[in-house]
């Protein structure tokens, strides 16, 4: 499946960008420009079912693997940089050995979706598809305001077959292993990444860093921060 993108800059050195559930490549409308100011082409990825990408013709089109065959499909080989947010973190872990790009960040990345009292976590994300300017505000007090109207606009591309699709995947672990060099980047606190889990990619041979007072969406919530975090892997 050919995925719709986003880009910002040129030239050869390239960036990869994946974003979370519910998103698309517009939540990277401050990093990507960032990035191309550091001297990259960027390339952001809509995954299936989100944004202006195709919808699955059946919920296999939405699995793990079968997202990252749809990113590799969809983007250049080998960059220099990738960077998965949430679910886009899940997806690069799926996709990295293939993908090989020089540097891999991972932030909050969902390699273990919880179950939650009996139900898949991704089962409770359809309740937000409908979601008000309002709700949003009060569901994300940390977000600037253009980042709510930024939600908004995303909701209308996505898909919610994609978080039923998911289902399966919660309480499996779907770590990948560091077959590149690899930082994960983590909300304070964050609940995809608990702290014996930290602990555990650290021994795995990942670097692991904790943004203070962030979110889970690190980078629209502090984005300074986010940059500042991983500054010294661009």
């Amino acid at each position: 499946m050919r995925l719709n993108t986003r880009e910002w800059g040129s030239g050869d050195r390239v960036a990869v960008l994946i974003h979370g559930i519910m998103a698309s490549s517009l939540c990277w409308w401050r990093v990507g420009p960032a990035l191309a100011e550091r001297g990259y082409r960027v390339v952001a990825v809509d995954l299936p079912g989100h944004g202006d990408s195709p919808r699955g013709a059946d919920p296999s089109d939405y699995f793990p693997d079968a997202l990252a065959d749809a990113l590799l499909e969809s983007v250049p080989a080998a960059p220099e940089l990738a960077i998965g947010h949430s679910l886009g973190g899940l997806v690069l872990g799926r996709a990295v050995e293939r993908l090989r790009p020089g540097r891999a960040i991972y932030s909050d990345p969902a390699f273990r979706l919880p179950v939650l009292d009996g139900t898949p976590m991704t089962d409770l994300f359809v309740q937000g598809k409908n979601a008000t300017r309002e709700q949003i505000a009060a569901m994300q007090p940390g977000w600037p305001a253009d980042e709510v109207e930024v939600e908004l606009e995303m909701l209308k591309g996505w898909d919610t077959g994609t978080a039923l699709a998911l289902g399966p995947s919660c309480g499996l672990d779907l770590t990948p292993e560091p077959v590149v060099p690899s930082l994960v980047q983590l909300a304070d606190p964050s609940f995809l990444i608990p702290p014996d889990f930290a602990a555990e990619l650290k021994e795995k041979g990942f670097e692991v860093r904790i943004v203070t007072g962030s979110g889970h969406t690190i980078h629209r919530h502090l984005y300074d921060d986010f940059m500042t975090s991983i500054d010294d892997w661009l």
